[in-house]
Order: structure tokens, then C-alpha cells, then sequence
């Protein structure tokens, strides 16, 4: 079975959008609210979106599985207050678990998370955990976003291993669900997003959990860093030599007990640095489609974003090795996965079997 951990709803009906602007327009002209009850998105037009965009590429690639969360740039969570994210993150939330209602057995939710920067952070916190509590008894969500920089380009939080962040890390190991770490847009015009915000969210993330004690404290506490970790397996020897001079453990003791690298990689050569130095065992594969890069490389004929054929092309991947990051470490690492496909499969199954 291939699983792949990380896809974005980025193909969305433009009403969700129309809905985005409206919200953002009414708070900052008189601090007004719209209610979440005015977006209005039929089920025809969720599966013309959905069937023309990432149920095509699936079937194009041979997935079986999509884990399926909100357009992580569009989560922007500096706008408006803790209320403005938390309206935003239930209507986008929703919308997922409707998507997951509509093709059972090919997406399973991850939630966005109501987050927000400065003196709001610690409330906001509080609200991440009751939604995360909702998606995930509720819908059959598996997983969150958890952006370490709400204030969105401009790292005005604290890090992550920070105890503001604690009681979303006790409902995390309470339900048994991962975070995924992943920045949101950027609105600082010296960070781009996709190529510097993105990859430099995971490799400063990566930092901060190495020079921290976060798991000693939750040593069941799963965390996901998605686009092969950022620059973190390019220097991996400079990050075992500052642990070694900082008198910290190993890394294999520090982090990789808890932290997970994904496979969206968009070159050979890079996918092979991935798997030659993380283990198989912390690999998940994933593509991010339909996401950051959208086109055809035209070195290969395949899209960027078709990371099926980059791991296939790879031959010191062996057998097992390839089993496990194609499929057997997202069931292990999201907990609640075979259940919920299980459940799936016996209330759908010829859906599930497609």
C-alpha cells in the first residue's frame, strides 16, 4: 500500500476563498465577523475539484492513500485575532473531512491548526488542542499542521520545544497523532516562500529539537519534518559535530526516536541523499501534490512533484527498506491510521478497494 503523508486541498472551489477574503476584509474594516455558515460549497463541485486534481494524479502514480490537510499557505496566521484563525481553521478543517466523506479509502485528514503569533499564542494554543480533539474524534483526522512561526516570516515565536506549546503536546500523545511541522506563507519579502520559508522552517525546527530536552519530557511525541528536512541531511555530519561539542546525545539517541523526515524531494539525486543518510525506518514517502511545484521537469518527462518515480529509481532501497517508507512507517507513525481505514474499508469496501 502506498501512502502518501503529505497532500494540500490546494485545488479547493474558489467559494473557500471568497469566504477567506470576506472574513479578512470585515475584521480589518470594523472588526466584524462572518460567519462560517455563509460558505456554501456544493458536493459536486468538492469532487469536480478533487477528481480533476489530486484523485487523477493518484491514479496517474499508483497511490492508494492521500493524507490530506488545508493549503498549508493559506493558513497565514498572523491575520486577524485568535477567533479570526479559529473560524478559518474549522471552515478549512471541515471542508477536508467533507473530501474525505466524498472518496473514502483515498484521503484520510490532517488538520490545520488555529494558530496565532505575539500575546495571542498561549490562547491559541489552547484553541489548537480543542480542535485538534475535534477533527480527530469527530472525523477521523490522523495528523495536524503545526506552524512554528504563526507570525509567518518573520520567527517571532518562541521555538517549538517552548512549554507554551505543552498541553498541544499532551493531546498529541493523548490521542496518539503526529504534527507535522510546516511553515504557512511568508509575508516577509526577503524570505520567499516555498523555496527559503519552507525549507528553512524545517532545518531551524530540526535545531531546536536537538538542542532541547522536548523528548524526555514526551518521549511518545511524533513529529514530522516534510521536504526531506530542509538542509538538515546535506550537513548532517555538522549537526552530529555540534551535539558532540555541545556535550548533547547522539542524534539517533536525540531525535530520531521521535522525528520523521518525508520524501518530497523533487530531484534523484537529492531523494538519494535523503535515504542514504536518515534511516528507512524515520522515512515517510510523500509528494506534497498538488503543491509547491507544479510543473514537468523536463530532465525526466515527469512532473517535479512525482515522487513514486524518483524512489523507484533508486536501487539501494531495498525491498523492506522500500515497503516501509512507500507505506509500513506511515501506519506506525499515524497511530490512528489502520483503524480508521479499517473502519473504512468495513463500511465502504468497494470504495476502499478501488
Amino acid at each position: 500500500m502506498i501512502i502518501d503523508s503529505h497532500g494540500h486541498f490546494t485545488t479547493a472551489p474558489p467559494a473557500l476563498g471568497s469566504w477567506r477574503e470576506r472574513q479578512l476584509r470585515a475584521f480589518e474594516e470594523s472588526g466584524a465577523r462572518v460567519s462560517p455558515d455563509e460558505l456554501h460549497i456544493t458536493d459536486d463541485e468538492i469532487k469536480n475539484a478533487v477528481e480533476q486534481g489530486q484523485l487523477k494524479l493518484q491514479l496517474e502514480r499508483g497511490t492508494d492513500l492521500g493524507l490530506f490537510s488545508p493549503g498549508a499557505g493559506k493558513m497565514a496566521h498572523h491575520y486577524g485575532d485568535e477567533h479570526t484563525s479559529l473560524d478559518w481553521s474549522r471552515v478549512s478543517n471541515d471542508l477536508i473531512a467533507r473530501v474525505c466523506g466524498l472518496f473514502p479509502g483515498r484521503f484520510v485528514g490532517v488538520c490545520q491548526l488555529p494558530q496565532s503569533p505575539g500575546d495571542a499564542l498561549p490562547a491559541s494554543v489552547r484553541n489548537s488542542v480543542t480542535e485538534l480533539e475535534r477533527c480527530v474524534e469527530e472525523s477521523d483526522f490522523v495528523g495536524c499542521l503545526l506552524n512554528p512561526d504563526p507570525s509567518d516570516g518573520y520567527w517571532q515565536a518562541p521555538p517549538l520545544t517552548d512549554r507554551v506549546y505543552y498541553p498541544l503536546y499532551e493531546k498529541l500523545v493523548e490521542l496518539d497523532v503526529p504534527a507535522m511541522v510546516h511553515v504557512a506563507m511568508s509575508r516577509n519579502p526577503a524570505l520567499q516562500g516555498t523555496c527559503a520559508h519552507y525549507l528553512n522552517g524545517d532545518t531551524a525546527v530540526f535545531m531546536q529539537l536537538c538542542m532541547s530536552d522536548l523528548f524526555t519530557d514526551f518521549p511518545d511525541l511524533k513529529l514530522i519534518l516534510p521536504h526531506g528536512g530542509g538542509a538538515v541531511p546535506y550537513h548532517w555530519g555538522r549537526y552530529r559535530g555540534v551535539m558532540q561539542d555541545q556535550g548533547r546525545p547522539p542524534l539517533e539517541e536525540a531525535v530520531l526516536r521521535n522525528v520523521y523526515f518525508d520524501t518530497c524531494v523533487y530531484h534523484r539525486r537529492g531523494m538519494q541523499l535523503l535515504v542514504d543518510v536518515i534511516p528507512a525506518g524515520n522515512i515517510l514517502f510523500a509528494s506534497e501534490m498538488i503543491g509547491a511545484v507544479r510543473g514537468v521537469d523536463p530532465e525526466t518527462g515527469h512532473r517535479f512533484d512525482d515522487t513514486t518515480y524518483l524512489l523507484d529509481s533508486l536501487d539501494t532501497l531495498g525491498d523492506t527498506d522500500r515497503r516501509a517508507v512507500y507505506g509500513g512507517n506511515a501506519l506506525r507513525v499515524f497511530g490512528r491510521l489502520a483503524g480508521v481505514l479499517k473502519n473504512v474499508e468495513s463500511n465502504y469496501p468497494k470504495e476502499a478497494g478501488k
